[in-house]
């Protein structure tokens, strides 16, 4: 027989039918029209579940690592902290949360609440903030008029016009 949903009513019926011996399992068979295979798994379900169809609970798939409350957390520092990275949120969850995840999961669901996150050129781990307060007091001695920047991104020695940026 083709593949089609048979309701939930036909299905108790043939369950009634067949408990009471009102009718040959043959009989029940060709008046509801399903396979016998099927009205096994039916009384199969009957069985072990009280009912004919099957409930599914909850959201299929993998459960989420971070939970409701997680993901607030991560808002509420993000609102007191903007600049901070993801790894930095990802210590914070371990340390504050004991929960242990990559940043790509914080990252993702924080997409998934409509958090936007700024893009990362390099991880913040590569910071060094010794050199950062070093290299900061070697430009303090510097007047603004005298520094001067240049944009590479497109410099080519064979061109001599900018074509991105």
């Amino acid at each position: 027989m083709p593949f089609r949903k048979i309701s939930r009513d036909v299905k108790l019926a043939a369950i009634n039918l067949y408990e009471h011996n009102m009718l040959s399992l043959e009989q029940i068979l060709e008046c509801v029209g399903i396979s016998e295979s099927m009205f096994w798994c039916v009384c199969k379900l009957w069985r072990e579940t009280g009912d004919v169809v099957r409930h599914n609970y909850g959201a299929a798939g993998r459960p989420r690592a971070l939970h409701f409350d997680d993901v607030n957390y991560l808002i509420r520092l993000i609102h007191h902290h903007p600049d901070w990275f993801l790894d930095e949120l990802l210590d914070l969850l371990n340390h504050n949360r004991f929960i242990s995840v990559h940043y790509t999961t914080i990252y993702r669901e924080l997409a998934r609440v409509g958090m936007s996150l700024k893009k990362l050129k390099k991880i913040a781990r590569e910071r060094n903030e010794d050199r950062r307060a070093d290299f900061i007091r070697r430009m303090a001695q510097y007047e603004p008029e005298e520094l001067g920047f240049i944009d590479e991104t497109s410099k080519d020695e064979r061109t001599t016009a900018q074509h991105f940026g």
